[in-house]
């Protein structure tokens, strides 16, 4: 038996989290831990939650997963933080499982594990592998497009959108600090910041990340097909992330309620376009935290 707590289990990536552990088999031995909705902010409350539990899951405001952390000082307890707090951080493990050979036993191991974000899920997978095979230079000037689903943008916008049709489309982040540049840079290897855009369309769950090149600016001016290749050589036999043939066409919410991610190279000779489509609150989020939660208990 493993005792879960999820910190801040009301918001969408908690509500998310909570069902897919209710999901699982019973054979797993996943027991969640709630708190007294009346107790969520109390000091005492939350740390008895934290000496009872086996892995607490943080779904909190940055500040208040390092008040978390924080209060779980000299308890045993493992901790996966699915806020930006520590993604970067000294210390924690990141969990994106596929990022390289080692890191699915690294997550296994670790007391601290930083859930990743939606966005820099998509761009991490397409540009990290790209970077260490020399494809795409560390100090590239990259764009990254993306647009997600309303239900990224928390339970405000949700509210709005469902009860007023919401905007169709609209960018944000446009003052060029969005809150995931530091990890996307960092786990993609790029030494340059990327222009990064992100969008919300009006639609509940899914994303697409794109990334355009021209061939002709990279160095030794590699085919598509060599940068599809250097993608399926570091996804090979991932479940849960597939690099799949170029189309003409993308619909985001096509992997809406699953926990997969698709990888594509579009490309006409000369450009390419990188797109990443997953969930932006299934392998973007909770479906990710899951994955996370059942290496660290070794399930």
């Amino acid at each position: 038996m493993a005792r879960i707590f999820i910190d801040g289990e009301a918001g969408t990536t908690g509500l998310g989290i909570r069902q897919r552990i209710e999901a699982l088999p019973a054979s797993y031995g996943l027991e969640i831990l709630s708190i007294d909705p009346a107790l969520r902010k109390d000091t005492a409350a939350r740390r008895s939650m934290l000496e009872q539990a086996d892995v607490a899951i943080l779904c909190l405001p940055d500040d208040a997963a390092r008040e978390t952390v924080a209060l779980a000082e000299g308890l045993g307890v493992r901790i996966l933080d699915a806020s930006t707090a520590h993604r970067i951080a000294d210390g924690w493990v990141y969990g994106f499982p596929e990022l390289d050979a080692e890191q699915a036993a690294a997550i296994k191991g670790a007391r601290f594990v930083a859930n990743p974000g939606c966005y820099p899920t998509g761009a991490i997978a397409l540009m990290r592998p790209l970077v260490r095979a020399g494809l795409l230079p560390a100090d590239h000037p990259v764009s990254i497009n993306a647009v997600s689903g309303y239900s990224g943008a928390g339970r405000v916008a949700i509210e709005e959108h469902e009860k007023n049709g919401g905007p169709a489309f609209f960018l944000y982040g446009l003052n060029l600090k969005h809150k995931h540049l530091p990890e996307i840079r960092h786990y993609s290897g790029l030494t340059r910041q990327p222009l990064f855009v992100p969008s919300v369309g009006h639609f509940p769950q899914g994303m697409i990340v794109s990334i355009p090149l021209h061939l002709k600016d990279l160095p030794g001016q590699p085919s598509a097909a060599e940068l599809e290749a250097a993608l399926q050589d570091a996804y090979a036999g991932c479940e849960h992330v597939r690099v799949l043939p170029a189309e003409t066409q993308l619909v985001a919410d096509t992997l809406a309620n699953t926990d997969d991610m698709e990888l594509r190279v579009h490309h006409n000779g000369e450009q390419v376009v990188l797109t990443a489509r997953l969930d932006n609150l299934g392998k973007g989020a909770s479906g990710a935290a899951i994955q996370n939660l059942l290496l660290m208990l070794g399930l």
